[in-house]
């Protein structure tokens, strides 16, 4: 993969291709969450959706990590490490979480993630961070917390948040490791090869944690209904594992190649607007004022980070957007446990 510059027309014309990609991406996951719920409400675990899609999509690369096999003697420590945080332990932290603190107040910690982005490139990488970084995070996080209206279910469990505060950690891993080998020309490893093994290694660390033998497999064969629109199983598992977890996945990490982990993490802050929004159109489901306002304010918070930096520059240290952004979750408060990232990033 080439490395990009923000230098003259070509690097402009990369910019845009990488923001495109960082946009498809947040759309892509972001819509997990209205094709989850009406399984979940089909009689499917949430663990076990998360099963379906995390193996579904490994299987469908299967044929990719097959033909990058080079990558497990090249690269194995960033295939375990993708595979353990960027696909399963977000999952397992979130889910954890979820079993302690409420839906939003667990979302809004894993939102703490821009942040801490931030202090690993200021203080582990020991690189200069623009007042627009920091400005577009805290725009971000503020308007995601009126997104998933945090204050619905204020309650304080120490563990229950040191769990949210880790999957936050892990999806940081998600950006920080699709960023890895960006710079190394040719001998960059395979975006796709390091997607299909870190889905491989996913799915096997998910099936010890959600215990797949014991779901309900007949809803499967059956319908279940989006907004009273009967829809078969199948499909909406399909939309998934296709959409949702391999198109959003590659991506994603194709967009952190021509970005920046901070640049691409702040664009994929729109998941949590998006999937509110998804959540409204097809689901029937309510969007309160406050809502709508920390839509806009994110919406904000992503324009002048990414609008104010340069897409990876090519030679100044300077790192221009911020945050990170995955748990596409924020489809409402009912809809919020399986959008996006936090369901098989």
């Amino acid at each position: 993969m080439p490395v990009h510059t923000s230098q003259g027309p070509q690097g402009h014309r990369a910019r845009g291709v990488g923001l495109g990609l960082a946009l498809g991406s947040a759309i892509a996951f972001g819509g997990s969450g209205v094709a989850a719920k009406p399984l979940i409400e089909a009689g499917l675990d949430p663990l076990h959706v998360v099963w379906l899609r995390v193996t579904g999509a490994a299987l469908v690369m299967l044929p990719l990590a097959v033909r990058h096999r080079t990558l497990l003697r090249r690269r194995p420590a960033l295939l375990a490490g993708f595979g353990l945080l960027a696909v399963a332990g977000v999952q397992a932290f979130y889910f954890a979480a979820l079993s302690r603190i409420p839906v939003g107040v667990a979302l809004l910690v894993e939102y703490l993630a821009p942040a801490i982005l931030l202090g690993w490139v200021r203080f582990v990488q020991r690189r200069p961070v623009t007042r627009a970084a920091a400005v577009g995070v805290v725009l971000a996080v503020g308007g995601l917390a009126c997104v998933v209206e945090v204050w619905s279910g204020l309650s304080f469990d120490a563990v229950g948040l040191l769990l949210a505060l880790a999957a936050a950690c892990c999806q940081v891993g998600y950006f920080v490791l699709s960023d890895q080998g960006a710079d190394a020309g040719e001998e960059a490893p395979d975006p796709l090869g390091v997607i299909a093994y870190g889905l491989l290694v996913g799915a096997l660390v998910l099936t010890v944690v959600a215990r797949p033998w014991a779901m309900d497999r007949s809803v499967l064969g059956g319908s279940a209904r989006m907004d009273g629109t009967p829809v078969a199983a199948w499909l909406l598992l399909a939309w998934i594992v296709l959409i949702a977890t391999v198109l959003a996945y590659v991506t994603g990490v194709l967009s952190v190649r021509r970005l920046s982990p901070q640049v691409a993490g702040v664009v994929a802050c729109l998941e949590a607007v998006i999937a509110t929004v998804l959540a409204w159109v097809l689901l029937g489901e309510h969007l309160s004022a406050p809502q709508l306002v920390g839509g806009a304010v994110v919406l904000v918070g992503a324009f002048v980070a990414q609008s104010s930096t340069p897409a990876k520059a090519a030679e100044g240290p300077v790192v221009g957007g911020a945050g990170e952004f995955t748990e596409a979750a924020g489809a409402g408060r009912a809809e919020t446990e399986l959008s996006g990232r936090g369901t098989g990033t």
